[in-house]
């Protein structure tokens, strides 16, 4: 039975506090009509990068051709997926390939990677641990079809033609970004995590959760 299943919510809290990628649109928030003033309800505006937060890469991102977040196929997003703890490794660190043994012939097809034991959306990191190339492609050779990660991106922050992107593009592998995998141990979970459908975008944000299996 699934009813009594653990839940973790593995999103960030977005808010002007969030810390976006230098460069890109940071959250705000603007009230149209609030209830304190008079009006019959409260309603408001936002403005923010796609990028802002948890949230789903779709392949316009990173291919001009690619599908827009309106379009990806959903099964990627739902589904059993294993949650790997790896310190990263290197200058700039990346994730190392021989931590990724734990994925080889178990037939996992998400794999959500856990970096850090603490989780923070405020403020931005320059040095986090991106997947890499190597990883990325141990991982679609592996036959994974979805990879999460606990920060912003699985390329360096100074990445300028996004190569481990691209391996995951050829692949047709779905990415999820500035997870919060801090409360997760490692294991395996239902993952639900999809991205908002709007047309043409080249992300979108996701309210992502793991579920505890059913027994």
């Amino acid at each position: 039975m699934s009813e009594g299943r653990r839940i973790w919510d593995i999103s960030e809290a977005v808010s002007e506090r969030s810390a976006p990628f230098p460069g890109d649109t940071p959250f705000t928030r603007e009230w149209v009509a609030r209830m304190a003033d008079g009006a019959s309800c409260n309603v408001s505006t936002i403005r923010m990068s796609v990028h802002v937060g948890t949230h789903a890469d779709a392949p316009l991102h990173y291919d001009d051709g690619g599908l827009g977040s309106a379009a990806v196929p959903l099964d990627a997003y739902l589904g059993r997926c294993r949650v790997l703890e790896i310190e990263g490794v290197g200058d700039p660190s990346e994730v190392p390939v021989e931590a990724l043994s734990a994925i080889e012939s178990a037939g996992v097809e998400r794999v959500l990677i856990r970096t850090s034991a603490r989780h923070d959306g405020e403020t931005w990191n320059p040095t986090f641990t991106s997947v890499g190339v190597a990883a990325a492609e141990h991982l679609v050779a592996s036959g994974v079809r979805l990879v999460g990660i606990d920060t912003p991106s699985v390329d360096h922050a100074t990445s300028k033609d996004l190569p481990t992107h691209q391996v995951f593009r050829r692949a047709g592998t779905a990415l999820l970004e500035n997870l919060d995998l801090s409360s997760v141990p490692p294991g395996d979970y239902e993952l639900i995590a999809l991205p908002l459908k709007i047309a043409g975008s080249d992300a979108a944000p996701v309210r992502a959760i793991l579920r505890e299996l059913e027994s």
